[in-house]
């Protein structure tokens, strides 16, 4: 678990990330990117699997039209989806990949999944935390 926690330690320095947050012992790296949208990034180096996850808001209406339209764009993300937490109130958006071969463009490529989840979502992610 050491090497891919040093490896994507490397990553996310060689992308301008800003580490906030680490925690070696537990795999566990927190970044933040305000350019890109991102705070409190949480990822998780726990082989195999590398767990991303973003809070994104907590939700005020838990009809069944705001969770439909939530489906509905997962269908356009590229990497990761939206998900909801244990309460179904908080909405996350998680992205696991495999350690394995992880490479730098495929780290990147998830990030900029998330950074383009919130920069063309925008507009209905604040009308969620609102209404």
């Amino acid at each position: 678990m050491k090497d891919t926690y040093e490896k994507v330690k490397g990553y996310l320095t060689d992308l301008d990330h800003t580490i906030i947050r680490e925690d070696e012992g537990d795999g566990i790296l927190v970044i933040d990117n305000e350019g890109l949208g991102i705070k409190n990034l949480v990822i998780g180096c726990l082989d195999p699997i590398l767990i991303m996850e973003q809070f994104i808001l907590e939700i005020k209406n838990t009809d069944n039209g705001v969770f439909r339209q939530l489906l509905q764009k997962n269908r356009d993300i590229i990497h990761g989806a939206f998900v909801l937490d244990e309460s179904g109130k908080k909405l996350i958006f998680r992205d696991t990949l495999q350690v394995e071969n992880l490479d730098l463009n495929e780290l990147e490529g998830s990030i900029n999944s998330l950074t383009l989840l919130l920069s063309e979502y925008s507009n209905e992610l604040i009308k969620f935390s609102k209404n």
